[in-house]
């Protein structure tokens, strides 16, 4: 049997080496998607455009990942396990300036001191309609996080590696419109990470396992 002490950890030098290969793209991320599911907009619409941050530190020498758990009075996405992150505004000088902006809005920490390494393949979300553009990521140490309570009910913060279990893998099963959805979720600090999140989670997942 396998003791934690032998399961490799994702460092800062495996991060930055996985940035710079291709990203997996679709293929990874139907692996976590909720099916059905469309993966473009429809012909012709204007969905808004939005950034989040896949946003890495480390905490007594392990990575962690910060995702934000919505409130449940929100318009969308309530309750829902979330990276930081919201729609584009006039100002905003890219979409990464977005992330960050959102991400200073929402957790109340300095981004002088985060590096934006790259992007992700953007995703649309139909549920509200939005492109999302998501980063990753690095910090040199745990921010000071002061949540906003208007957007933020609960901050998750998971090691990285924790996501290198299978177990943590499930689905749910549920009938929309007489059609039956399947949607695969990781199961974390007894919180189910689906939709959005998920899909870039499983992207980012798959560059780091050079999948």
């Amino acid at each position: 049997m396998c003791c934690a002490t032998e399961r490799k950890e994702w460092g800062e030098a495996e991060i930055r080496a996985a940035m710079r290969r291709p990203l997996p793209g679709i293929a990874a991320q139907v692996t976590m998607a909720p099916r059905p599911r469309p993966f473009r907009p429809p012909d012709g619409s204007n969905p808004r455009q939005a950034g989040v941050l896949v946003l890495l530190y480390p905490v007594d020498g392990q990575l962690h990942l910060v995702f934000t758990v919505r409130p449940t009075n929100l318009d969308y996405h309530a309750g829902q396990v979330s990276f930081p992150g919201g729609g584009w505004e006039e100002g905003d000088a890219s979409l990464a300036e977005t992330a960050l902006r959102e991400t200073r809005e929402e957790l109340g920490i300095p981004t002088g001191e985060i590096e934006v390494l790259g992007p992700l393949t953007p995703l649309y979300v139909p549920a509200s309609h939005n492109m999302v553009h998501p980063f990753v990521a690095l910090t040199p140490r745990r921010p000071a996080f002061q949540p906003d309570p208007l957007e933020v009910a609960e901050l998750l913060e998971v090691p990285l590696a924790t996501f290198r279990d299978p177990a943590l893998r499930g689905e749910d099963r549920m009938e929309r419109d007489r059609l039956e959805v399947v949607i695969p979720y990781y199961a974390v600090g007894g919180y189910k990470i689906w939709g959005a999140t998920a899909v870039i989670l499983a992207e980012f997942l798959a560059l780091l396992e050079g999948r």
